[in-house]
């Protein structure tokens, strides 16, 4: 863990690579196990993986009853910290930054897409992300969607999926995840041998979206 862009960071990979990936965590912040766990495996592909602490060491914490969630997503809306994180990386001379976001941060990656800010983006069960959102992506996209999930049901996935098989010019891929339950990526258990293998399964998908487009 080190600065990047003034948020402590977790770094893993190699910069030799020129190719980064930048990973937005769900509200339960950065230095969640299976989130680093996702970042090393990205790492060990080829990527040079940075996880930025957007929330500055305050994540959501379920079990807070004087701070529920509505209240705690009013203080943290950091698209314009994401801007800077990718700055940070060209200035180290990093030539391409995909971005994927899981839950909240979803939102801030569809942000980076609509400026055409990275070539790449992949949304993994998205919060918060609207049709408005996806109309106006301008780089190739991936969103990864579970059957269980109130957060983007499977319906407002395949309308996203609709809007974007109607602009060709912008590369997708749309899939949702049959018995999978919101944050399934990142917020399973490990030892529940099913929910490592859908894990590893959205995993892949991600890492074929990336090195398609992250060149």
């Amino acid at each position: 863990v080190e600065e990047l862009a003034g948020l402590k960071t977790y770094f893993t990979g190699s910069l030799d690579s020129k190719l980064a990936v930048l990973l937005v965590s769900d509200v339960f912040g950065y230095d969640a196990p299976n989130l680093r766990k996702l970042a090393d495996k990205v790492a060990a592909a080829g990527f040079y993986v940075v996880v930025p602490d957007f929330f500055y060491g305050d994540p959501f914490v379920a079990e807070r009853s004087d701070r529920p969630l509505a209240v705690w997503l009013k203080d943290h809306g950091p698209v314009e910290d994401a801007k800077l994180v990718i700055d940070a990386l060209k200035s180290k001379g990093v030539s391409a930054i995909g971005a994927a976001g899981i839950c909240w941060g979803a939102k801030v990656v569809v942000g980076l897409a609509k400026e055409a800010l990275i070539p790449a983006a992949v949304l993994l069960h998205p919060s918060f992300v609207t049709v408005d959102d996806i109309k106006s992506v301008k780089v190739p996209i991936a969103i990864l969607g579970a059957e269980i999930d109130q957060l983007s049901p499977p319906a407002l996935v395949k309308q996203f999926d609709e809007i974007l098989k109607a602009k060709p010019e912008v590369g997708s891929f749309v899939k949702i995840f049959p018995k999978c339950a919101h944050g399934w990526t990142v917020r399973y258990n490990v030892n529940d041998a099913t929910a490592v293998s859908y894990a590893d399964e959205a995993h892949q998908d991600m890492l074929n979206w990336f090195t398609k487009y992250v060149k």
